[in-house]
């Protein structure tokens, strides 16, 4: 009987782990997952944008191709680094595509990302958050 209750905790604590480890990847398909320590941010038109956090914003038109950059959350370990992951930046309505733009994390949920400096968040992002 102890070796079957061995073999039930080690059967729930590898499907937790599982569990867990799908939990915590980077969606978006096609070039693998990485884990979500990474930030979001993807590459358009020469610049990088960081997701700016839960603020509500009207998508708007497709811009054109974009890429989420490669993740490498665990330093000194190549096994934990994805490549160059392609997707479609759009404008976000009433705000300069130089300043923000979204990319659909998956096919339900765009994200809202901006360039950001050492000031921080743009002001236009700013006002997005005092408009929610």
């Amino acid at each position: 009987m102890r070796r079957r209750a061995w073999t039930l905790a080690s059967a729930l604590t590898a499907v937790a782990f599982l569990a867990a480890a799908a939990a915590c990847t980077v969606p978006g398909g096609g070039g693998g997952e990485a884990a979500a320590s990474c930030a979001i941010t993807a590459t358009y038109g020469g610049r990088t944008y960081t997701d700016v956090g839960d603020i509500d914003f009207t998508l708007g038109a497709a811009l054109g191709p974009a890429e989420f950059p490669p993740c490498a959350d665990t330093p000194n370990d190549p096994g934990t680094t994805v490549g160059r992951e392609p997707t479609r930046a759009y404008a976000v309505e009433g705000v300069d595509p130089r300043v923000a733009i979204a990319v659909r994390w998956d096919e339900d949920e765009p994200v809202l990302l901006a360039v950001r400096s050492d000031d921080g968040v743009p002001p236009e992002i700013e006002d997005l958050a005092r408009l929610d």
